[in-house]
């Protein structure tokens, strides 16, 4: 195999450890399948009133960013419980600053789905 073919192998592999990696997250974590429920509704939602190409590109922004905090503090967990499984406070900081990561981007997501969708509702 040259180095070419081997390099787009290569990508082509990476991009299927990045899908078993969201498999596995959705499949283990709570929060990933109400987080994928409220994706649906909120799509739908979007689909259901026809939002404005910007509308949508900041509700997929703000979607998006949900599910990334919300990833990155689940291996942020995941790290923690590995490298100390017993309680300690420095640990439980880590942990809860990275939750509240999670929660500041909900709670900007919900803002926005409210300031995106309540003309529409209003109707």
């Amino acid at each position: 195999m040259n180095k070419f073919t081997n390099y787009w192998r290569t990508r082509f592999l990476s991009f299927g450890y990045a899908f078993q990696g969201m498999a596995a997250f959705l499949r283990s974590e709570p929060h990933a399948r109400i987080h994928a429920l409220a994706t649906v509704v909120v799509v739908a939602l979007g689909c259901y009133v026809k939002l404005p190409a910007l509308q949508w590109v900041l509700l997929l922004l703000v979607i998006g960013m949900v599910w990334v905090t919300e990833m990155i503090n689940t291996v942020v967990e995941k790290i923690m419980d590995h490298v100390a499984p017993e309680r300690h406070p420095r640990i439980k900081w880590i942990k809860d600053v990275a939750a509240g990561a999670v929660l500041v981007s909900a709670i900007i997501a919900v803002i926005a789905g409210v300031l995106i969708f309540f003309p529409y509702l209003q109707r």
